[in-house]
C-alpha cells in the first residue's frame, strides 16, 4: 500500500469528477460530506432488477456500479463556490484490467486470487490523498501484487501528469 498526496487538488479534482480519467474503475462507496454527510453503496441493489435483468451480464456486468455512471451524481453533491468540508471514493479497478497488471513474470498471484485492486481517495483538510489496496480471496504471503498495483498507479498518475508527492 502507498500513500499519494496530489499537489494540484483542484485540478485533480476537476479531472475526477469531470473527465474519463479513472473511468476503468467501479465505485463500492462514496461518502461526501458538504451541508450534509451523503454515503453511496455502490453495491447494485438486487430488489431494483428483475430476476432476468440481475442475471443479465450485459445490463449488469459487475457487482458495483462503474465510476463512469456515478461521477455525474457525485459532481453535483460536490460542485458550488465552497469545497466539501470531505470525500472518501473507494474505487476497485474493474475486474478485466487485472490480468494486464499482473504480469506471470513478475508474480505468481493470478488474476482469479485478487478480489480488487483498491484506489481510495480521500479529501480532507484542503489535501487529496490516494491510497492503494490489494484484496486478495485468501491470505497470500506473496506481496508482489501490492507492489505492481503500486507501481501501475505511480505510471497511471505520472503518464497523466498528475503531481502527487509519496507519503
Amino acid at each position: 500500500m502507498i500513500a499519494l498526496q496530489i499537489k494540484d487538488v483542484k485540478h485533480f479534482m476537476g479531472r475526477l469528477l469531470g473527465t474519463d480519467l479513472l473511468d476503468s474503475f467501479l465505485l463500492e462507496e462514496a461518502v461526501v460530506s458538504t451541508y450534509n454527510t451523503f454515503t453511496i453503496d455502490g453495491r447494485m441493489n438486487r430488489a431494483f432488477f428483475s430476476k432476468e435483468e440481475w442475471e443479465e451480464p450485459s445490463i449488469r456486468p459487475y457487482d458495483f456500479s462503474p465510476w463512469k455512471s456515478m461521477r455525474p451524481i457525485l459532481f453535483e453533491l460536490i460542485r458550488g463556490r465552497k469545497t466539501p468540508v470531505s470525500f472518501r471514493f473507494i474505487l476497485h479497478l474493474m475486474p478485466q484490467y487485472v490480468p494486464g497488471i499482473l504480469k506471470p513474470s513478475e508474480t505468481t498471484v493470478t488474476a482469479d486470487q485478487v478480489k480488487a485492486l483498491v484506489l481510495t481517495c480521500r479529501y480532507e483538510n484542503g489535501t487529496l490523498t490516494l491510497l492503494t489496496g490489494t484484496s486478495l480471496h485468501t491470505f497470500l504471503p506473496d506481496k508482489s501484487a501490492d507492489v505492481l498495483w503500486d507501481r501501475t498507479v505511480k505510471a497511471f498518475l505520472n503518464k497523466r501528469e498528475v503531481g502527487y508527492d509519496e507519503l
